[in-house]
């Protein structure tokens, strides 16, 4: 039986790097430790080429391998959602067949950057990329990379088609979901794509977050989202508050940041794709002093040892 999408698009969900060895190809043992470490925190799915995963440096011939990495290590326990990221919509279409094949459970299409369309050019993108496939479709808004937002009118437009499940938020804009939702289907999801922001997001009525920092401390995640929707939000503030160091590090220079803190763990290697390049030693410090502001016996544990 399937389960839809509005059971399992709500809280904090991963957007996972890809691991490189020192021959600059995709370390699957420590994508697959990833994964798995996120299925035993109880995460409802993880994001697999998108953003933190460096997709745009992925052929497609390896985010392939990587979702199908996920896919078996999941085995159905949670749900992976599978970039098609590219700002030519031959090419995301492309990337999202390639995703269903592969066994993902969803796409997530970003608005195109560098080409900055207009709002009738998105919303032919993304009908472009539903038609293409049978999965549900989660769209990504993220101006401070596309320049160009995708408009709240335009998103109207589009979930007036039942394959547009969800959206990842990356404007930073808190007060999107108590503008919209009385607007949207019921069974639509608003999660934050911005760290920063995600207190605000949900407790103003977003479902939850696409996050980077869930990739280090998933547990904490776990229990803020709960305190907020229990509406407990003295509880989730305080916690909320142990993150910003880290957040903040995350957002300057991502992803090299979350994989040198990933790093930390001993979960990868700080390998990145050109043009990312690794943390510099000040910055480095920065991720090492934000773990003890996090105070967690078990993530800092031998820390700047």
């Amino acid at each position: 039986m399937l389960v839809p999408p509005a059971a399992w698009f709500t809280g904090f969900i991963p957007d996972l790097p890809t691991p490189f060895d020192a021959a600059d190809a995709i370390d699957l043992k420590a994508f697959a430790a990833l994964c798995e470490r996120q299925v035993a925190a109880g995460v409802p799915a993880i994001v697999v080429c998108e953003t933190a995963g460096e997709a745009p440096t992925l052929s497609p011939a390896e985010q392939e391998l990587v979702i199908r990495t996920a896919v078996d290590v999941a085995r159905g326990r949670v749900r992976v959602i599978a970039g098609a990221v590219s700002n030519a919509t031959s090419r995301a279409v492309k990337l999202a067949r390639r995703a269903e094949a592969a066994g993902a459970d969803a796409v997530m299409s970003v608005v195109p950057a560098y080409n900055k369309p207009m709002q009738e050019g998105m919303l032919a993108h993304f009908r472009t990329i539903a038609g293409a496939t049978g999965l549900p479709v989660i769209l990504h808004d993220n101006p401070s990379r596309t320049l160009r937002p995708l408009a709240d009118e335009t998103l109207l437009r589009l979930v007036e088609s039942r394959q547009f499940v969800g959206l990842r938020d990356g404007s930073g804009d808190i007060t999107r979901p108590m503008r919209l939702s009385r607007n949207l289907p019921a069974n639509f999801r608003l999660l934050s794509g911005d760290d920063t922001t995600t207190f605000g997001f949900i407790a103003d009525g977003g479902d939850g977050a696409i996050s980077e920092v869930a990739n280090i401390a998933p547990d904490l995640c776990r229990t803020i989202f709960s305190h907020l929707r229990q509406g407990r939000l003295q509880s989730a503030r305080y916690l909320h508050k142990r993150l910003i160091p880290l957040v903040a590090c995350l957002s300057r220079e991502s992803p090299a940041a979350l994989k040198y803190a990933l790093s930390i763990l001993g979960l990868m290697s700080t390998a990145t794709r050109l043009p990312i390049v690794p943390l510099d030693a000040a910055a480095q410090r920065g991720v090492v002093h934000a773990f003890a502001a996090v105070a967690d016996e078990e993530l800092i544990d031998g820390v700047g040892a």
